[in-house]
């Protein structure tokens, strides 16, 4: 079985690469994570009019362009590449995945035409204070009443919870699990944005105080829709540190050939060559899992909860490693605000513990093979 990218999701990678060029330059990414809500409207206005990247997943009926994980997979590898600083993993991978696996056709035609068509920016709040992940770790609640359903609680470290449109809160209810979708206006919503050590991926705190929801789906069955989600985001994350991985080294490898000692450059040292090398190493093996990852997410088949727990252990762990290696080629520069050498290094701590850090992921493997 063939797990390269065809010829067609090649040239669309291509597209987004010469697109993100142009709009996310390192230039462009400083001014975006500087501001309050984290990107650049118009950016993000061109991204899904121009390209339709917002609605790669979402169905045709719903306005989107129904591609699969796949090419969802390739678009992320080049965003991580130029570190796109926009609300896009919350609103175009977290929010359509959970509302196309809970399949309530309501909130599907409520929702999905929106977050396609860029008007909407959703994201799914399912971490608390403690920041755990799995079922019993909600205890948001969840009261029915007259005219609806109203939530109390917090929840914490939520992908741009701050500016988001659309909340798809996971809370616990007599019944159990279940998701409910907020307008980020609800009454008795405070959301507070959090000081974040990766500035080009904003989080916040949300404090729900008798807040107006709609229950999606049915109450108390929205666990495996959650899980699958986490499964899903997680290989999709891959994909997006895999493209960092792989500008990290291409920086590397090109500070490496000009840089010179000694009357000659750094690159043909034997150290810097084995460093380099070792990079090499780790991103091609992240690039095989994250692909493969990819195409289970697609099938979702058996194999994407396994897979998904080894791809993001390994992914984050490479991250980090190419990410500390690159600026170690650098020297002195490779430390300073100047040089985008941090701010790839930030992205890879943020992404390590986003959706669960790699202890996490092989404790949850090993528990699901038995050890």
């Amino acid at each position: 079985m063939d797990f390269e990218l065809d010829d067609v999701q090649r040239d669309m990678q291509a597209v987004v690469r010469d697109f993100l060029k142009e709009r996310s330059s390192e230039e462009a990414v400083r001014v975006a994570m500087d501001t309050p809500s984290g990107y650049d409207p118009d950016v993000w206005k061109q991204m899904a009019e121009q390209l339709g990247l917002q609605g790669l997943i979402v169905p045709e009926e719903f306005g989107g362009t129904g591609l699969g994980y796949v090419e969802l997979g390739a678009v992320l590898e080049e965003m991580g590449r130029m570190l796109l600083c926009a609300p896009y993993f919350s609103t175009a991978v977290l929010a359509p995945t959970l509302l196309r696996l809970l399949e309530d056709a309501k909130a599907n035609a409520a929702y999905l035409p929106g977050i396609a068509s860029g008007s909407i920016i959703a994201t799914v709040a399912l971490t608390e204070d403690g920041g755990a992940i799995g079922e019993e770790a909600v205890t948001l609640r969840a009261e029915p009443t007259a005219d609806g359903w109203r939530l109390t609680g917090s929840k914490n470290y939520v992908l741009d919870g701050h500016t988001a449109d659309l909340l798809l809160v996971v809370a616990r209810s007599a019944g159990g699990v279940s998701v409910f979708a907020v307008e980020g206006t609800a009454t008795g919503l405070v959301r507070e944005a959090l000081p974040t050590m990766d500035q080009t991926r904003k989080q916040a705190r949300l404090t729900l105080a008798d807040t107006p929801a709609i229950l999606v789906a049915a109450e108390g069955a929205a666990w495996p829709a959650v899980d699958t989600m986490l499964d899903i985001a997680a290989v999709m994350l891959a994909a997006e540190q895999t493209g960092g991985a792989q500008r990290a080294l291409d920086l590397a490898v090109e500070y490496a050939k000009v840089r010179e000692q000694f009357g000659r450059p750094i690159g043909s040292f034997q150290a810097i060559k084995h460093m380099c090398a070792n990079m090499l190493v780790r991103v091609e093996s992240m690039r095989s899992a994250a692909y493969y990852g990819m195409w289970a997410a697609s099938e979702l088949n058996e194999e994407l909860s396994t897979v998904a727990h080894l791809t993001k252990s390994f992914c984050s762990d490479a991250y980090m490693f190419v990410t500390k290696e690159m600026i170690q080629v650098h020297g002195g520069i490779g430390f300073t605000w100047e040089h985008p050498a941090h701010l790839y290094l930030k992205r890879a701590h943020s992404s390590k513990v986003l959706l669960g850090d790699p202890a996490f992921h092989r404790e949850q493997l090993a528990t699901a093979i038995g050890l």
